[in-house]
């Protein structure tokens, strides 16, 4: 075999090689796009101490259409006996926010009959991860064991997922309805999941 020769096949063979790599590489990423759609396509809602509604945009001391989706859900499964706690989570969008947004939701639940002590919030939160985080410990402080969390279906993958590593026994319930209807909006929320999945397992990640 000449020295061309021998060229043009270990070049081939790399080829091959890199060929089979990226397929498998797609293979996975697909499963984890389709186990991220599976899950938020599950409603597990059942009897349970608290009701987590994760925070989103809010403008001012109104609810941005994707959390007022969260909201209404949280409120619908309070009234539907569900949990007899409603915990709001998320901080201030910006220094000049006169209201945090769980404050926005709280202000939004009282005005639809839910009881203000039936309400807790904390207005600290920046993240989805800080949103659970916090709302750990308001279950603690209130000796609350067990939760419904409820965000948008796409979502509802990390959130389950953060809640287990917090020690939350939790079920989710995604919105029924959701703001991220066209194709587009949709395929870039899940694409970012995707990417959060990965992210949020390397060290010093979150």
């Amino acid at each position: 075999m000449s020295v061309i020769a021998a060229r043009r096949r270990r070049r081939t063979g790399f080829r091959g090689w890199l060929l089979r790599l990226l397929a498998l590489l797609l293979l996975w990423l697909a499963g984890v796009a389709a186990y991220i759609t599976w899950v938020g396509q599950r409603d597990q809602a059942a009897p349970a101490d608290a009701i987590i509604v994760l925070g989103a945009a809010a403008y001012d001391a109104k609810p941005s259409p994707v959390f007022e989706e969260r909201i209404r859900h949280g409120i619908d499964l309070y009234k539907r006996g569900m949990a007899r706690t409603l915990i709001f989570t998320g901080g201030y969008g910006g220094s000049r926010a006169r209201f945090s947004e769980s404050q926005v939701g709280r202000r939004y639940a009282i005005r639809q009959g839910i009881p203000a002590n039936a309400i807790l919030i904390e207005s600290v939160s920046r993240n989805t991860h800080e949103n659970l985080r916090q709302a750990a410990a308001l279950m603690q402080t209130h000796d609350l064991h067990s939760a419904i969390v409820v965000s948008d279906p796409l979502h509802m993958a990390r959130a389950l997922r953060i809640s287990r590593e917090l020690g939350i026994d939790a079920l989710g319930s995604p919105t029924p309805t959701s703001r991220f209807r066209s194709f587009t909006t949709r395929w870039r929320f899940l694409l970012a999941e995707v990417y959060f999945f990965h992210r949020d397992r390397l060290p010093q990640a979150r």
